[in-house]
């Protein structure tokens, strides 16, 4: 608890102006020491007198290592009791001749004095021009032993810190009340003024609309196909691109400018009973358009369960329903056009395919034949087998020759006639083993030898066959691509029809005021923390 200042109170006793020097020099040290420190105080510069005691006094000061914040100190100090020293040390050596030290808290404190006081330096430094005798008497200096002192201020310490402990609290709260205007100011310069204008537009000006929800989805015909992609046949993988098509579809200005062509999208938005935000104006352009259809036409494709949501604004039910049955029956038709290109694709190709097949087997079957043609045997491999067939023969042959000349050899007077027979029949016997080896090797005209041309023909045999299973496929696979195509590969099915509603969907007063509170105050909070960190970078 503080108590109530009390007002201050002085007492000045004033002398005499002294008749001359001698009557200064009679008064003795004390007045004489007086006179010097009223004529230094009423003097606005020191007076520098030739015995050099001023300028030890002012070395002295210089050696008591003062900061440069208490030597600024007594400079104001100086000035507010009507001092004008020309340096801080001179104020300093001023303010000690008056009596009144500087450094002293209380004295720091005695800065806040009353803005008429502020009047008097300039009084006192007007009347310092004026000779000794005509400058008004200051109080005179008496001795310690004195007790008539003059009161100066009659408040004990303790009072005298309440009252500067209040003074400071009060101008504390009145910084704070300053600030706290100055915040509920700006926050309702930036933060709630926009919030009512964007209140009052959401609940009075803006037109309701009126929304037409509606979900489908596009399904695979079932198909005998087996493999991996027969796994995937009946479920949203099947169909993930033909929905995400649908959707860039009707999202694109092609699909707004047929909609524009078939229900007026521009006429409905272009009336005058809409508030100015939502009104097309009549020379639109088609992005002024697309802008608007973006914003009213909401669709969203849902991967895990392969449905396509729709969601069409208006601000007349019945026409939000129009737009969406129009765009439902325009998605329609893209997934037919899209399945029935595919289709075409797919019977070319294996038309193309099949043609391909025909063509290496022609060309497979005419280089049999030509092989054929130019060996002169139409089965080399049935040649072959008689010649080896020949050759084991022979061979047999051979072998019982050899042993019967063997036997004859084992005799110890072998018959020399019959010996030289069976020998003569080995000799026979070998060279026509020789000779159908050479056949079966020897080279025909233009081909080359009977193993080389059997093998050749047994290859082209290999290649007729393959490209026989080849043509088989094709011819298959076409007629599976004319099956296809005669069915319906892909179709869209609605789940959720679109139907008129009874109350309006937009604005949303209350959630978007609310939001546009949020958003300005987020951007309020951002400027002020980037200002005060700015503030204290600067003030580093």
């Amino acid at each position: 608890m503080t108590t109530k200042p009390k007002a201050k109170r002085f007492r000045i006793r004033r002398s005499a102006p002294p008749p001359g020097g001698g009557q200064m020099a009679a008064a003795g040290p004390a007045a004489h020491s007086s006179a010097q420190a009223t004529q230094a105080a009423a003097q606005p510069r020191v007076a520098r007198p030739s015995d050099g005691g001023v300028e030890k006094a002012l070395a002295a000061i210089r050696a008591e290592g003062l900061t440069g914040r208490q030597l600024r100190m007594a400079r104001r100090i100086a000035q507010k009791n009507g001092l004008d020293p020309s340096t801080d040390f001179e104020a300093v050596y001023l303010l000690r001749l008056k009596g009144i030290d500087p450094f002293q808290r209380e004295n720091a404190l005695d800065l806040m004095v009353p803005a008429a006081a502020a009047a008097q330096p300039r009084q006192k430094t007007a009347d310092a021009d004026k000779p000794l005798a005509e400058q008004p008497q200051l109080p005179q200096t008496t001795s310690r032993n004195d007790r008539n002192l003059p009161a100066t201020d009659t408040r004990s310490p303790a009072e005298r810190r309440a009252q500067e402990i209040m003074a400071i609290q009060k101008d504390m709260a009145r910084r704070r009340r300053r600030r706290m205007r100055m915040l509920f100011g700006r926050l309702a310069a930036f933060v709630l003024l926009p919030t009512i204008v964007a209140g009052w537009y959401f609940f009075s000006v803006a037109t309701p609309m009126y929304a037409s929800k509606s979900e489908f989805l596009i399904l695979k015909a079932e198909t005998g196909g087996g493999g991996i992609g027969g796994l995937f046949s009946g479920t949203q993988f099947a169909t993930n691109q033909d929905a995400i098509a649908v959707q860039s579809y009707l999202t694109s200005k092609d699909a707004m400018l047929r909609l524009d062509e078939d229900e007026g999208f521009k006429a409905h938005f272009s009336q005058p009973d809409l508030d100015p935000l939502r009104r097309l104006d009549a020379d639109a352009t088609a992005e002024d358009m697309y802008k608007l259809y973006k914003k009213y036409i909401q669709i969203g494709y849902d991967p895990t369960e392969g449905v396509i949501r729709m969601e069409v604004a208006a601000a007349n039910p019945q026409v939000a329903a129009n737009f969406s049955t129009a765009l439902i029956g325009y998605a329609e038709e893209r997934v037919d056009n899209l399945s029935a290109r595919k289709r075409e694709n797919a019977v070319k190709d294996a038309q193309l395919g099949l043609e391909e097949a025909e063509q290496a087997r022609r060309v497979a079957q005419e280089k049999l034949v030509r092989l054929q043609q130019e060996s002169a045997v139409l089965d080399p491999r049935a040649r072959i087998g008689s010649l080896q067939a020949r050759i084991e023969s022979v061979e047999t042959q051979l072998q019982e020759k050899n042993l019967q000349l063997q036997a004859l050899m084992d005799n110890a007077r072998p018959n020399r006639s019959r010996v030289e027979g069976v020998e003569a029949d080995i000799r026979r016997l070998e060279s026509l083993k020789a000779e159908i080896n050479a056949e079966m090797t020897a080279e025909s005209e233009g081909a080359g030898s009977l193993a080389e041309t059997a093998v050749q023909i047994q290859l082209a045999e290999a290649d007729l066959a393959t490209r026989d299973m080849m043509l088989s496929a094709a011819l298959e696979r076409l007629d599976q691509a004319r099956r296809d195509a005669d069915s319906q590969a892909r179709y869209l099915t609605t789940s959720v029809y679109p139907v008129a509603a009874q109350d309006p969907s937009y604005p949303r007063a209350f959630e978007n005021t609310l939001l546009t509170f949020l958003v300005f105050s987020g951007i309020y909070l951002l400027i002020s923390l980037t200002a005060s960190i700015l503030r204290e970078q600067v003030a580093n």
